[in-house]
This record gives C-alpha cells, structure tokens and sequence, in this order.
C-alpha cells in the first residue's frame, strides 16, 4: 500500500512537473515568433535585417535541481519559479551594437511583454571582458483554463561578442580551478579587440550608407532631368526654383 502510495505522489510530481517546464517551452515559442515577424518586416519592408539568427534552450531538471541546490532554495515548483529566473532563454545574435538596443526597444516596447530587469554589459562589461544586452520579460502563456506568466532571459548580442562569449565558455567549460592570471590578462585583451572590432565595422557601414544616400540623391536629380528633357516640358518658374533649392542643399 505504501509503495502504490509512494509510486502516485512520484507520478504526480512527474505530471507537474512536466507541465510547468512546458510553460517555459510555449513561452519561447510565443518570444520566438515575435522575432521571427520582426525579422520578416526588416526584410520585406525596410530591405535590411539587423538579426543574424537567435538561439533558446531550456534548462534541463538536474541543472534547475543543481542551481536550487547552490543557492540553498527550496526544492519546489514554487521556489524554482521565485529563485531561478534563466530556466528559458533565448539569445539574438545582431549585426551592430546600434541594432541591439533598436531590438531590444521593439521588444520592450510590445504591450503584452512586461519587462522585469535590464543588465547592460555593453555599457558596463563583466571584469573577463564579457559584453552583451540581457533582458527579463515576462511573456504571457495563454493555456486551455488560465493565463501563465513565465519570465525568459533574453541576451542581445553582436557577432563579435557572440564569438568571443562562445569560445571564452568553451575554454573554460567545466574548469573548476582558479585561471591563471596572465589568461585572464590575454582573455581580456581579446574582449577589448572584438569590442574595436564592433566599433569599427559599424563606422564603416554608417559612412556607406551616407555614400548610398548621396549617389541616390544624385540620381534622383538626374531622372528629374531626363524627365523634363524628353517630355520636353515647360514647367513654372517657381516649381523649377524649388529643384534648383534641393540641389544647391
């Protein structure tokens, strides 16, 4: 009788359990879509995608257990939804360090995203060197009888942070050890290259783009004039002079 008791309140906590982590899988999903939308827009209406792709994961049991367990939290569905706020996460990787806070505002910006915390590790790096944009929201979850509110992380961030943030975990991945402090010194010189990298590459596409606005505006003015020439049209003194305005402008 005992053992049938035990077996029932294991299957039950099996049954919550699995319900409440797949709030955190359907709230990605909704976060997901919202980005996979913005994408299309960029694409489709402005011609220019600052997303270069994302990435979610969800936190399996045993690191949720693992991450209570070191915090000394209370092992409960309750604690883990109070304590532990990255059981869902999803990472935007961008293009420039401008597109990240321009992504970051048209997510805050959505009315059914409610935002809990913001980190700025651009403005203010970690002490390794780590730089990127994190974001708690709170994104609703509409199920069959109620409405669940699930906080995600949300880490914006530009390739060259992604790649340096990548290979730096990589490096040290389950390296329990103190890290010699000359590795330290080299870890963080290379933050500050990719960081110079970032700052450079974005100079460079702005002065582009002020070079294709300008040969636009040029050939704007030269369609105007093949127009008049071979409609050969007379046009009002004063219509003419407003061409003449735009062009010494």
């Amino acid at each position: 009788m005992a053992i049938n008791n035990q077996m029932q309140v294991m299957k039950q906590m099996k049954q919550e359990l699995t319900r409440f982590m797949m709030l955190y899988k359907f709230a990605l999903q909704e976060l997901e879509t919202k980005i996979e939308i913005l994408q299309e827009e960029f694409q489709l209406l402005h011609d220019y995608n600052p997303i270069e792709h994302t990435a979610s994961r969800l936190k399996s049991p045993q690191s949720i257990a693992e991450k209570l367990f070191r915090k000394q939290h209370e092992l409960s569905l309750t604690s883990i939804k109070q304590n532990i706020k990255d059981i869902a996460g999803l990472r935007i990787t961008c293009s420039f360090v401008s597109d990240i806070y321009r992504i970051s505002d048209m997510l805050t910006g959505q009315s059914d995203l409610r935002t809990l915390e913001v980190k700025d590790y651009i403005k203010e790096p970690k002490p390794n060197g780590y730089q990127s944009l994190h974001l708690l929201v709170e994104v609703p979850v509409f199920m069959s009888d109620r409405t669940e509110h699930v906080c995600v992380e949300v880490q914006i961030r530009t390739i060259a942070m992604d790649f340096w943030a990548s290979l730096e975990h990589k490096i040290f991945y389950k390296y329990k050890k103190e890290v010699p402090l000359h590795l330290l010194r080299e870890l963080k010189e290379a933050a500050d290259s990719a960081s110079a990298l970032d700052r450079k590459m974005e100079r460079l596409q702005k002065e582009i783009e002020a070079i294709k606005e300008e040969q636009e505006d040029e050939g704007g003015d030269e369609l105007v004039g093949l127009l008049l020439r071979q409609q050969n049209l007379s046009l009002p003194p004063a219509l003419l002079g407003l061409f003449e305005d735009d062009r010494q402008k």
